[in-house]
């Protein structure tokens, strides 16, 4: 029965009575999410029935073209949170600018970031999409947030998470205590939880990757994903199975249900940029929530949470899943050094000397 388990709210409570750093702002905070979440997941199940699907005609300030749903979910999140007195401020990856908190509602403690519909690309076509979110603490509360009060490490996130809008809807979060899943019923409307202390498996047999960006990777990434496409012949001596979504919410809903790992690393296309999710709202909630849960993230270079960011919308790369494949995509890195130079040798991933056979 449903009403056996947790409701969202009692699970808060109960594990701030058990943890006393927790904070009863950030708790009232993600109900407000959940909520956001709630509305926006009525509206994706609507789909065509609404008249939500298809482009809005206009892009956001990354340049990708916007898709009806992005604008409603943005909306939706910042009406949802603005009124309340837990914010000082609010950033998303559809606004190019932070979003100040109209003057006649109160101001919190709490700074609150996120992509509103990530996989956005993907609704026309009926998969699953969801929503980003990261809560840190304003350093200042009263005047108006700016963006370097945003810039702040993921190590300094209170809490993390994501719903991903599939078959049910399921809010997935972490404040610091472990990773835990609640499944929306929609006749109640209320998120019941449905898994505790979430733990990623150390190994996998599963990586997720755009293969048609092979051209454009470093060497370690193709040389991993090589020795991976070899299989039972190759130096890794197993079969791998692949998979791509081209959401990272289902991407991290997978890995977190059955072990696996995601690649989107930096690659050459735009050497300006170092990779191409972004940091604030997008890797480093997700590698909160993978951390939380064993498993490993990093940009191939460094720990994703300990990235300095320097822009409200700065992009990086993201590796994360399986300790185990996590760690030796870090050693290849550091093999390579990551050199671009040898980018098109397609020898240097099989040379004798930097082969792995564990």
């Amino acid at each position: 029965m449903l009403t056996e388990r947790q409701t969202l709210t009692q699970f808060l409570t109960e594990d701030r009575r058990r943890h006393t750093g927790a904070s009863e702002e950030v708790d009232s905070l993600i109900l407000d999410v959940a909520l956001a979440c709630k509305a926006i997941s009525k509206r994706v199940a609507s789909g065509a029935l609404a008249g939500v699907l298809g482009a809005a005609g206009a892009t956001n300030v990354q340049g990708e073209q916007q898709q009806k749903l992005d604008v409603l979910a943005n909306d939706i999140f910042m009406r949802t949170n603005e009124w309340g007195g837990l914010v000082a401020g609010m950033a998303s990856e559809e606004l190019e600018a932070p979003y100040q908190i109209p003057a006649h509602h109160p101001r919190g403690n709490c700074l609150l970031v996120f992509d509103p519909l990530d996989g956005s690309s993907n609704i026309d076509v009926n998969v699953s999409v969801g929503s980003i979110f990261s809560i840190l603490a304003a350093p200042v509360t009263g005047p108006d947030v700016q963006v370097a009060d945003f810039l702040q490490p993921g190590t300094e996130q209170v809490a993390g998470g994501y719903a991903i809008y599939g078959p049910s809807t399921v809010l997935v979060l972490t404040v610091g205590t472990g990773v835990h899943a609640f499944t929306l019923d929609p006749g109640l409307g209320e998120f019941f939880l449905t898994r505790q202390d979430i733990k990623v498996p150390e190994a996998t047999a599963e990586f997720a990757v755009n293969t048609s960006n092979r051209r454009f990777w470093e060497p370690a990434v193709q040389r991993y994903i090589d020795e991976c496409l070899a299989g039972t012949t190759g130096p890794r001596q197993k079969d791998f199975n692949m998979r791509w979504v081209a959401s990272l919410v289902a991407e991290t809903h997978r890995i977190l249900t059955r072990g696996g790992v995601f690649l989107y690393p930096r690659d050459s296309r735009d050497p300006a940029q170092e990779g191409r999710l972004r940091l604030l709202y997008e890797a480093n909630p997700i590698a909160f929530l993978i951390e939380q849960a064993g498993g490993r993230a990093i940009t191939g270079r460094e720990r994703v949470l300990e990235v300095r960011p320097t822009q409200l919308h700065q992009r990086i790369g993201l590796i994360f899943g399986s300790r185990e494949e996590v760690d030796r995509i870090e050693r290849y890195h550091a093999v390579s050094g990551g050199d671009p130079e040898q980018q098109g040798n397609p020898l240097y991933g099989f040379r004798g000397l930097y082969r792995a056979t564990a």
